[in-house]
């Protein structure tokens, strides 16, 4: 039986891309981990093995759902925080299921908060919410093109998008994460719960088996590895800044560790100006890594898609003392270490599966 020094870190999601590298911090530096994941989305049963294969006994995988109440309360009943990332992430598989989508994303979240509340309400909730919270942002007239990719029009945006920008939820995922995003804030206002919301932008990195409908940077790049083609939706100038998997995770623990700093917060998680790239740049730099150009076509705009997101990073570097340290270069070149290593041909030649 644990001690109540050595109670437990509860990851939901925790074999997703964020989920298992959060996971593994917690675990390296010595907190024992649950790690809560229905094990549904493509690399996670490798992540499962992946952080069990590093950390033994000190990580205990369940598969289940957050849509399962008593399974939800089971998990968060004995843990000393809660890191809550499962979810329903594509734009795409929320048009296609607006109803699964809110049961998910919405209901799920609710089913963390009511466990918390009702059975360990001093235990802290960090949430993964999202920049699609935001809307479209910028609509066409807002931005203007400048080379390669679009800049805002609004000088008050040149350091990026802050906190105080209005909410505009687009899309049943935007609907649905916002919804959560809100009910996170509101049971810290109602019912005194510890919270912390982190909206987070483009995050990347090892261990991110991206698609077409989320993880866009290991999307492109593993599809060039592979000699695939792309399609950009839209026309390639939109603009995100990118954030590195372990500044990413150095935020979450920071915020997890200075909870009397972050408590009833929102900050924006992201790159930051200096870490931005347009669709178009992003495939010009990938040329290098792979040796070769990268094959693309076009599509249309997808419901809600921004034209241009840039993190303001302002409130956690004055709240907590964070900054991203990894470079958007460097931070590809792990990345495509990774990839390369997992589905370039040496890989295939050793018959790595999933």
């Amino acid at each position: 039986m644990r001690t109540r020094r050595r109670r437990p870190v509860l990851v939901t999601g925790g074999c997703g891309f964020i989920g298992c590298n959060l996971a593994d911090r917690l675990a390296e530096r010595g907190d024992d981990v649950i790690v809560l994941d229905n094990l549904a989305r493509a690399g996670a049963r490798e992540n499962a093995r992946w952080l069990k294969s590093r950390h033994g006994d000190r990580i205990d995988i369940v598969v289940g759902d957050i849509r399962e109440p008593i399974l939800v309360i089971s998990t968060v009943r004995g843990a000393r925080a809660v890191l809550h990332l499962a979810a329903q992430v594509a734009v795409t598989d929320s048009l296609a299921d607006p109803v699964g989508d809110f049961e998910i994303n919405a209901r799920g979240t609710v089913n963390v908060l009511e466990a918390i509340r009702l059975h360990n309400p001093s235990a802290p909730l960090l949430f993964a919410s999202t920049n699609k919270v935001y809307g479209r942002l910028c609509d066409d007239a807002r931005v203007a093109r400048v080379n390669r990719r679009y800049v805002p029009i609004d000088p008050a945006l040149a350091d990026g998008v802050s906190e105080k920008t209005p909410l505009d939820f687009y899309s049943p995922y935007g609907c649905s994460k916002g919804t959560a995003d809100q009910y996170v804030q509101d049971y810290a206002r109602v019912f005194g719960l510890q919270t912390v919301v982190l909206r987070m932008s483009c995050i990347y990195g090892p261990r991110q088996f991206g698609t077409e409908d989320q993880g866009w940077v290991a999307h492109f790049l593993k599809t060039a590895i592979e000699n695939g083609s792309l399609t950009i939706f839209g026309d390639g100038y939109q603009v995100r800044d990118a954030l590195h998997i372990s500044d990413a995770a150095s935020a979450w623990l920071s915020a997890l560790d200075h909870m009397l700093a972050a408590r009833g917060r929102v900050f924006n998680l992201g790159g930051g100006p200096s870490n931005s790239v347009s669709l178009l740049e992003l495939i010009e730099g990938i040329a290098p890594l792979t040796g070769r150009a990268v094959r693309y076509g076009f599509a249309d705009w997808r419901p809600g898609d921004q034209p241009w997101y840039v993190t303001n990073t302002r409130a956690l570097a004055v709240a907590l003392g964070w900054q991203p340290k990894v470079t958007l270069r460097d931070g590809l070149l792990s990345l495509h270490a990774w990839l390369d290593g997992r589905f370039g041909q040496s890989s295939a030649d050793k018959g790595v599966s999933a």
